[in-house]
């Protein structure tokens, strides 16, 4: 047997060291779950959130395009050659004003190319009028409609005929008479606005238009250019001898019946931001769709070059406060007659006086202070909480009586400037799908800047709200 000694196997425990807590530690963990807490509630409870009531006005969608319709007059040549217009496309011709000419050879052209004309010069007017054209044109094109750049070129090369038309007249006077003998000239008949251009809607009726008529990628309009050969028959001119005009428009039936019930429209051309009023007409077309007819009594010297206009209905302009649709609520009053309802010395106090029973079973009147929202037709619109149904009113200095029971409801908002949320009424003038225009300055309704609940489905009546 070993002498040796067994060596003593020592178990090794870990050892846990004690939580020491300290007290910024506790501060950090109270401001912790406190944090925790407020974003919560923060997440949970609905938000207020305020509107500052401004003075405004709404615009709606009323742009539309329509199609313009005159009484046209076509003319055509007598005779077939080479056409030379004298007269400026889109200016009133008097009668007897030379119009065009047709050379049946073609060598008049070159003639009077050829010829000494003369100095010709442009008057005041004529060139305030020549540089009117260019800043419209130049404010007014736009690149997807680039045919309206040879519109303005045939406007342009209207008016150097117009001033070279005295000189040429001359030199088709010197003419020799075999010459002269194959050139013709056309006088107007009657006095009107004289265009160079035909589109085949020269006849068309308002009962006529259709869907079709409005689509652009279909429509061909057709200038009537100088040096031209035309022959027999063919269209060279049109003239316009009234100032009346219409625009029809597509719209739908309810846009069609607010037409119908303003009679006469204020109408903004886009084209030069002009304005007129349109007689309205509501027409019902064979093709089943609906179409309003805007008459003109003016302005149609304005649009001659132009068959298709876009403009803005101006239905409603009214201006007061704007305010939120989602700041609108509904709210029921009792209806008290003015005579039952009492006002303190400073106007500011209303109170009814009430029927009241006392504990030994006697009847009494007491004074019940009420908060008055409205007054229409001889009734205060009274709140609801303070005054109950069938609740018996005297009226002062009188046995006479009323039992409370009518009711009717206010359209309003909550105003937030005391901060709880006080019913105020509102007289909705116009409003879109987002926005009303309300009146202004009415005894128990809104001033510009007051703060509005702007959601008002987030707070209850006379909740308090922190601002």
């Amino acid at each position: 047997m070993s002498g040796k000694k067994t060596p003593k196997v020592t178990k090794i425990r870990k050892y846990h060291k004690p939580l020491n807590l300290n007290i910024g530690m506790v501060i950090f963990a109270v401001i912790f779950i406190y944090v925790c807490i407020c974003i919560s509630m923060y997440f949970k409870d609905n938000h207020i959130r305020p509107y500052e009531v401004r003075e405004g006005s709404l615009s709606s969608e009323n742009l539309y395009t329509g199609v313009v319709l005159r009484e046209e007059t076509v003319v055509t040549a007598d005779a077939a050659g080479y056409v030379n217009y004298y007269a400026r496309e889109g200016e009133r011709a008097a009668v007897g004003n030379l119009i065009y000419t047709v050379d049946e050879t073609g060598r008049l052209s070159d003639y009077l190319n050829s010829a000494d004309t003369g100095e010709n010069s442009l008057s005041d007017s004529d060139l305030s009028q020549l540089k009117s054209e260019i800043v419209n044109f130049s404010h007014g094109f736009s690149p997807q409609n680039f045919s309206t750049a040879y519109d303005f070129k045939y406007t342009i090369k209207g008016t150097v005929l117009k001033l070279a038309s005295a000189s040429l007249l001359d030199n088709i006077s010197d003419l020799d008479g075999e010459f002269r003998s194959t050139v013709s000239l056309s006088y107007t008949p009657y006095t009107g606005i004289v265009m160079y251009w035909i589109d085949g809607y020269e006849t068309l009726t308002p009962d006529a238009v259709n869907t079709g008529t409005f689509k652009n990628e279909d429509y061909e309009k057709k200038q009537l250019i100088s040096n031209e050969l035309v022959a027999a028959g063919d269209t060279v001119y049109k003239i316009c001898d009234k100032e009346n005009w219409s625009l029809v428009i597509p719209v739908d039936e309810s846009k069609a019946a607010e037409l119908l019930e303003e009679e006469f429209v204020k109408v903004r051309f886009m084209k030069n931001q002009d304005e007129s009023w349109g007689e309205v007409e509501i027409l019902h077309n064979p093709d089943g769709n609906v179409y309003a007819q805007l008459t003109f009594t003016n302005s149609m010297v304005s649009f001659a070059n132009d068959r298709f206009l876009e403009v803005e209905l101006l239905l409603h302009e009214e201006t007061g406060l704007k305010i939120p649709n989602s700041s609108i609520v509904e709210r029921e009053f009792f209806l008290i007659p003015e005579a039952f309802v009492t006002r303190s010395g400073d106007s500011d106090s209303y109170g009814v006086l009430r029927e009241a029973v006392l504990e030994d079973g006697t009847r009494s009147t007491e004074y019940v202070p009420v908060t008055v929202y409205s007054l229409v037709d001889g009734e205060y619109y009274v709140d609801a909480g303070v005054i109950k149904s069938a609740d018996h009113l005297f009226m002062p200095d009188s046995t006479e009586t009323y039992t409370v029971s009518k009711r009717a409801t206010l359209k309003g908002v909550y105003n937030m400037n005391k901060g709880y949320a006080d019913f105020r009424q509102i007289e909705i003038l116009y409003q879109n799908d987002e926005y009303s225009i309300v009146k202004s300055n009415t005894e128990y309704g809104l001033n510009v800047y007051d703060l509005i609940v702007q959601d008002a489905s987030s707070v209850s009546v006379d909740q308090f709200i922190y601002k």
